[in-house]
């Protein structure tokens, strides 16, 4: 008989807690969700009064990252860690204490976690986990998220950041603007501007591009510049004066 683990979810983006809360609730023999957390510091609070015997933590976190929140556990829990940043290394990840979700998480990639849960005996867990983040603390590797999560009516979707070529701030939303439509996310922009990859460029207070989109570049009065994309609309954004020197080493310039 397969063991109920009791389950904390952890995440800072409310689109994938309850993506992956509507997964888990396919093994319901497995999880019991017990409680979700929306940032490090209310996860700790949550496993020392909740005692789970298993989380889904996300590493890149606001204020206290899943690895720095982990540290100051005295019991860890068994951890899989799920995540839209594939800079770590997998092969880290290939031990009988922890399984590592790429988002979007799939439903035929939970059930493989499933499968290793159902053959797992917990030894040693906490000092493998903290070897693990030790390890993986020390990687230099440059992030590379592949997608973001946008909530449409009751519908998540998942939008590939190749399709995205600029993010613009409005009041208390985020418009992503995609080739074929655009969506409304709540996340601040400076927020996203620590998890974007580092072709994604800010040269505006309210404007974050993608360069891979950029078609020309021209000079204009007061030093900045207006960049025209090559999406399907042309836009033209003027550059901010505080980006100058961003854009000037982006350009090589």
């Amino acid at each position: 008989m397969n063991k109920s683990y009791k389950t904390i979810i952890i995440d800072d983006e409310p689109p994938a807690r309850a993506r992956l809360q509507q997964l888990l609730e396919s093994f319901p023999d497995t999880f019991q969700i017990i409680a979700v957390a929306e940032d490090g510091i209310e996860a700790l609070e949550k496993i020392e009064a909740l005692q789970p015997d298993l989380i889904f933590l996300d590493i890149e976190m606001p204020e206290l990252s899943g690895f720095d929140m982990l540290k100051q556990l005295k019991t860890i829990p068994i951890v899989i860690f799920c995540t839209a940043y594939d800079q770590y290394s997998l092969q880290a990840f290939e031990t009988n204490s922890v399984d590592y979700l790429l988002k979007p998480v799939s439903l035929e990639r939970l059930q493989q976690s499933v499968n290793k849960l159902n053959l797992f005996s917990q030894n040693n867990t906490s000092q493998n986990i903290l070897e693990l983040i030790k390890e993986l603390s020390s990687q230099k590797e440059v992030k590379k998220m592949t997608s973001i999560t946008v909530k449409k009516g009751d519908k998540l979707i998942f939008v590939k950041l190749e399709n995205i070529s600029y993010f613009k701030a409005d009041e208390r939303y985020v418009t992503v603007h995609a080739n074929d439509e655009n969506y409304l996310i709540e996340e601040p922009l400076a927020q996203l501007e620590q998890k974007l990859p580092a072709h994604f460029l800010r040269v505006h207070r309210s404007i974050i591009i993608n360069t891979e989109y950029i078609k020309e570049v021209e000079k204009y009065f007061n030093s900045r510049f207006v960049i025209t994309l090559n999406n399907p609309k042309k836009t033209s954004v003027t550059t901010g004066r505080s980006y100058i020197e961003a854009i000037k080493t982006w350009m090589n310039f």
